[in-house]
C-alpha cells in the first residue's frame, strides 16, 4: 500500500475520527485524529498493519494541548504521525502503555512537563521532577493569553 492508499484508507476505515489527513513528506504521513479514538487506531495501526511505536512528543500551543504519537512500518519505510489535541480544561488521554510498554516513559515525562493525565497509565510515579520543581508545577506549560478587549 503507497503513501496515499494509506492515506485513503484510514480515512474510511476510521471515517468519524480522523479529522484530516495528508503527506506530510515523501514517506510521512500525518493524521489528525480524535482523541477518544487514538487506542483504537493505535491497536488497529500495531496488530493489523504492522507498525511499531517509536516515540510520542507533546507541546502546548497555547489553545490545547498535542501529543503526536510516532509509528514506523519497517517493512515499507512508512512513516504515520497520529496527533490528538488535548483540552486544557480538561487534559487528559488513554494511555498507550498498556499496549506500548515503550509508551511508559515517554507518558511520564509529557505528563511532568505539560501536566497531561494518560488514563489507565499503570505506573504514573515521577521520572524527572523529583525535586526539580514542584508538585502540580508545569515547566513546558504557556502562560495563558490574554484576549483582546
Amino acid at each position: 500500500m503507497d503513501t496515499q492508499e494509506f492515506i485513503d484508507f484510514m480515512k474510511f476505515k476510521f471515517k468519524h475520527n480522523v479529522q484530516r489527513a495528508f503527506l506530510r513528506y515523501k514517506n510521512r504521513v500525518l493524521i489528525d485524529l480524535e482523541k477518544d479514538a487514538l487506542l483504537k487506531v493505535a491497536t488497529f495501526l500495531y496488530k493489523e498493519l504492522n507498525f511499531r511505536f517509536i516515540i510520542a512528543t507533546g507541546l502546548d500551543n497555547v489553545k490545547a494541548f498535542e501529543i503526536t504519537y510516532h509509528f514506523s512500518n519497517d517493512k515499507t519505510g512508512l512513516l504515520a504521525n497520529i496527533r490528538v489535541s488535548i483540552p486544557k480544561k480538561k487534559p487528559e488521554v488513554e494511555s498507550l502503555t498498556p499496549l506500548f510498554v515503550a509508551a511508559d516513559w515517554i507518558e511520564r515525562e509529557i505528563h511532568e512537563l505539560l501536566g497531561i493525565q494518560f488514563v489507565n497509565h499503570p505506573n504514573m510515579r515521577s521520572l524527572l521532577s523529583d525535586g526539580n520543581w514542584g508538585a502540580g508545577e508545569y515547566p513546558y506549560r504557556k502562560p495563558a493569553m490574554e484576549q483582546p478587549k
